[in-house]
């Protein structure tokens, strides 16, 4: 077995790996380079399970970053459990092929209860107060224990939120080296996040952006050298690449104009109502899964959204299959979203009914993405004096809303979720090995999602026989 560092940038385009990323570029040029090629959505979740399965959505479920469960009909974000991805990962195919094999998930998703021999991850404390403490979840527990030992708690409100940036990256980029040197897996999996925070703020192509990109090459570099120290291959790659935007669709809205949306007024404001209403989506970025009670709603919705600007797309049945995207758990219509648009989750239509956690981060409530989580509300006069105000609440064990996040506003910059129109502006592959048996030259240039699990298998020695 030969050990290996996969390294994922999330959000880096192969046009981006240029003379101008350097530590990249000479990855690249040392081994071999090639576009990536994405699955529908191209979103975190989607991506990471079909990395480590081989998979499509369709054969994986991960058919989105959430998704109703057609065990309750209610609709969650985020989720972590890795038994929620179907079908063999990496580490369990390994580890058959070889017992010796071990693994380190550091920041990956699905990550709970994952067969590794060492992970992290955020995973805060809820206390019946209702604060949020920010914390990780480490397997095993002095695993996690050592590491902020050594290098300090990690940067939870770095990670995500209005201040997630580059502090997020180095801390994982940092335990990464450290779990080389003193674990010592044959996998590494490394999760690198700010490229992405940026691009979607201000759009890839932003000065901030481009700074972002050449922070990240740094990282890189120092990971190549830890890598390169081990002995052990190095991998990076990415799920997706950003696209600017300019237009956000409030594809909710659409349908509870027409009727379709239900949702339920409560003492903090509307909370949509997924079983009241004949027809509702959970927005996540350029896609939209439509979930309908009956053939009439799918019908009417689909007339609906067809008809709403900064849609490309409706995706069903054959054309849903073909996507790779016929799952129980995927919406009975999937809306695409044009290049330069992205959906919203708003479902409210008059201000004074905005749910409470609009203007707060909560990805779990929400049914939907919300980039908007990374920007502070422009509208706010003295947003720092509203920050401080709120954690000296914290402090003295009140119930607070952090209610400093915007609304309706023309901020975002950057999205993806939709397939690129070109190779080049999708994900990347570079890898420290050159094209060989293990690592076979991609037909048509491109290597395929579905077939990293089997390279990074080959890159440790572990194909089949």
């Amino acid at each position: 077995m030969r050990p290996l560092v996969v390294i994922d940038c999330v959000g880096l385009s192969s046009a981006q790996v240029t003379e101008k990323t350097p530590n990249l570029w000479a990855l690249a040029q040392r081994g071999v380079s090639a576009p990536l090629s994405a699955v529908l959505p191209a979103v975190t979740c989607s991506a990471q399970a079909t990395f480590l399965t081989g998979r499509t959505p369709a054969e994986h479920g991960a058919v989105g970053n959430g998704w109703r469960l057609p065990s309750t009909g209610e609709v969650n974000l985020w989720r972590q459990a890795n038994s929620l991805v179907e079908g063999e990962k990496i580490y369990e195919t390994a580890r058959q092929r070889d017992p010796a094999f071990t693994c380190a998930k550091l920041f990956w998703w699905w990550n709970m209860g994952a067969a590794v021999d060492w992970s992290i991850t955020p995973r805060p404390y809820y206390p019946a107060d209702g604060r949020k403490i920010p914390a990780t979840y480490a397997w095993p527990t002095q695993f996690g224990q050592e590491l902020e030992g050594d290098l300090g708690a990690f940067p939870f409100f770095d990670f995500w939120g209005p201040k997630a940036g580059l502090p997020s990256s180095r801390w994982i980029a940092r335990a990464a080296i450290r779990t080389l040197e003193l674990q010592r897996p044959t996998l590494t999996l490394v999760y690198l996040p700010h490229l992405d925070y940026d691009h979607q703020r201000f759009g890839p192509n932003d000065p901030r952006s481009l700074t972002a990109l050449e922070e990240l090459d740094k990282l890189v570099g120092e990971l190549v050298e830890a890598a390169d120290a081990r002995g052990a291959e190095t991998l990076v790659l990415s799920e997706y690449a950003i696209t600017p935007v300019q237009r956000a669709v409030h594809i909710n809205r659409a349908l509870r104009e027409a009727g379709l949306l239900s949702a339920r007024r409560g003492p903090g404001g509307e909370t949509l109502d997924v079983f009241g209403s004949r027809a509702f989506a959970l927005a996540d970025h350029q896609v939209a899964h439509v979930y309908c009670q009956d053939d009439a709603a799918k019908a009417e919705a689909r007339q609906i959204l067809s008809a709403l600007d900064g849609v490309e797309d409706i995706l069903e049945g054959p054309s849903l299959e073909a996507a790779g995207l016929n799952h129980p758990n995927a919406g009975d219509l999937v809306a695409v979203a044009e290049k330069d648009s992205w959906f919203t989750y708003y479902y409210w239509l008059d201000a004074a009914q905005e749910p409470d956690f609009a203007h707060t981060i909560d990805i779990h409530r929400k049914p939907g993405y919300d980039p908007l989580e990374m920007f502070i509300d422009p509208d706010l006069k003295l947003p720092i004096v509203r920050v401080a105000r709120r954690l000296a609440q914290k402090h003295l064990g009140m119930r607070y809303l952090m209610d400093v996040i915007p609304v309706d506003k023309d901020l975002v910059r950057g999205s993806h979720g939709r397939l690129p129109d070109t190779p080049n502006e999708g994900p990347v592959w570079i890898s420290s090995a050159n094209w060989g048996a293990e690592n076979p030259e991609p037909s048509g240039g491109v290597v395929l999602a579905t077939s990293v699990r089997d390279r990074m298998l080959g890159l440790m020695g572990l194909n089949r026989d």
